[in-house]
């Protein structure tokens, strides 16, 4: 038997992410990061200039559920690419409940976000324009809205956090080139 004659095993080529959904998910979780130290740090804020931090919170918030639901509405087009073919079972049905879970998280906490800021009476004040629902403050409804922004947010730490340690887990102990297929530019 010719041992040259024997083709080499074939390895499958990383099938990435494409570039919208590179950039989609990169945007997401910078402004999630800065609007989440942003939030964290308002009580360390003084009082002062603490409505204009509340404010450029809200005002990039909306922003935020723009792209949030922007990338929602591509997502739904665009089937993401396959798993390498040696990722198990409890790892798939775990990714796709943890996606899952973000995408819900990523749309209700700007969801109660909105409805305390509103609620306080507060106006989104761009510079450039202003967008004011004219709705009088509301105890009743901007603290439990507030508190259940708070919690949500919480646990999208916690979820993007595991989430983030999973896909270090696979590039630097499984090296199975899940982290790869999302990282920007090259073939990695």
């Amino acid at each position: 038997m010719n041992v040259l004659a024997t083709p080499p095993s074939v390895v499958p080529a990383l099938t990435r992410y494409g570039s919208t959904a590179v950039a989609f998910h990169w945007a997401v979780a910078a402004l999630v990061v800065f609007q989440g130290t942003l939030g964290l740090l308002f009580d360390d804020i003084p009082k002062e200039s603490r409505a204009f931090w509340i404010n450029v919170h809200g005002c990039v918030g909306l922003v935020y559920f723009a792209l949030v639901i922007a990338r929602l509405g591509w997502r739904t087009m665009h089937t993401p690419p396959d798993l390498p073919p040696d990722i198990g079972e409890f790892d798939r049905r775990t990714s796709l409940a943890a996606h899952h879970l973000l995408y819900v998280l990523m749309v209700l906490i700007p969801i109660f976000g909105f409805v305390a800021y509103v609620w306080h009476g507060r106006a989104f004040d761009y510079g450039f324009a202003k967008l004011n629902f004219g709705v009088a403050s509301n105890p009743d409804v901007f603290h439990p809205a507030e508190e259940i922004h708070q919690v949500l947010a919480y646990c999208l730490f916690g979820l993007a956090a595991l989430h983030a340690a999973a896909a270090l887990y696979h590039h630097f102990i499984r090296r199975d080139g899940v982290l790869l297929r999302m990282l920007p530019g090259g073939t990695g």
